[in-house]
């Protein structure tokens, strides 16, 4: 994405993503609304390093050693990796799954994404 700043819907989905995260009292559902502010914020330095900031945070919380570990490496990554463009499409940026390692995305997810390049999502009409 080529975009200097995070357009406007996507920085509402992502704050709203990261809010439900610090609010929520399911650990898995924390985790749940980071991987989905994650993958939102592959695209931009700031956020996405914020992201695994938050991801870090909660690791050690619930006292995780290994995602805690795993957070620490991609938070030094992960400003470069999204300033590069090298970054892995809908990867949630959990320790158990590759830095490198792309998935499926959400399809609300992906379809904002789309809409914010300024491409027509997939129920859009050009």
């Amino acid at each position: 994405m080529s975009h200097r700043r995070m357009p406007p819907a996507v920085r509402a989905a992502y704050r709203t993503e990261m809010r439900a995260a610090r609010t929520g009292a399911d650990p898995g559902i924390r985790w749940q609304h980071l991987e989905r502010a994650h993958i939102l914020s592959q695209p931009w330095p700031w956020p996405h390093t914020r992201n695994h900031l938050a991801m870090f945070t909660l690791a050690v919380a619930q006292r995780d050693r290994r995602e805690a570990f795993g957070q620490v490496i991609r938070i030094i990554v992960a400003a470069p990796g999204s300033a590069l463009g090298r970054y892995p499409e809908g990867n949630t940026g959990r320790a158990r799954v590759g830095l490198t390692q792309p998935m499926p995305m959400p399809a609300d997810l992906a379809e904002l994404l789309q809409v914010a390049q300024g491409e027509p999502g997939p129920g859009v009409i050009p």
